[in-house]
C-alpha cells in the first residue's frame, strides 16, 4: 500500500461515514414518525372499535325495543279480537232474545186474529 494513496482513501471513507450518518439520522426520524403514526392508528382503531361496539349495542337495543313493540301490538290485537268476539256474542244473544219476543208477539197477534174470526 502506498502512502500517497492512503489520504484519498481515508477522505472517501470519511465521506461515506458522513453519508451513512446522515442516512441513519433520517432513518431514525422516519422510524420516530412511523411510531407516532402507528400510535395514532392504534388509537383510531381503538376508537372505531368502541364506536362499532356502541353502535352494535344501540342497534341491538333498538331491535329489542321494536320486537317488544310487536309483541305488545300482537297482544293488543288478540285482546281486541276477544273483546269484539264477546261483544258479538252478547249482541247475538240480545238479537235472539228480541227475535223470540217478536215471535211471541206474532203468535199472540195470530191467536187474537184467529179468535176474532170465530
Amino acid at each position: 500500500m502506498e502512502s500517497g494513496d492512503l489520504e484519498p482513501r481515508v477522505e472517501a471513507l470519511e465521506d461515506q461515514v458522513r453519508d451513512l450518518t446522515g442516512r441513519v439520522r433520517a432513518t431514525e426520524h422516519d422510524a420516530a414518525a412511523a411510531r407516532v403514526l402507528a400510535g395514532a392508528a392504534d388509537r383510531d382503531v381503538g376508537e372505531i372499535r368502541g364506536e362499532l361496539r356502541d353502535f352494535r349495542q344501540a342497534t341491538t337495543a333498538s331491535f329489542n325495543a321494536v320486537r317488544q313493540g310487536f309483541v305488545d301490538l300482537r297482544q293488543d290485537v288478540v285482546d281486541l279480537r276477544e273483546h269484539v268476539d264477546r261483544g258479538f256474542a252478547e249482541m247475538r244473544g240480545k238479537f235472539d232474545a228480541a227475535a223470540a219476543g217478536q215471535q211471541q208477539i206474532v203468535d199472540l197477534l195470530q191467536s187474537v186474529i184467529i179468535d176474532r174470526g170465530k
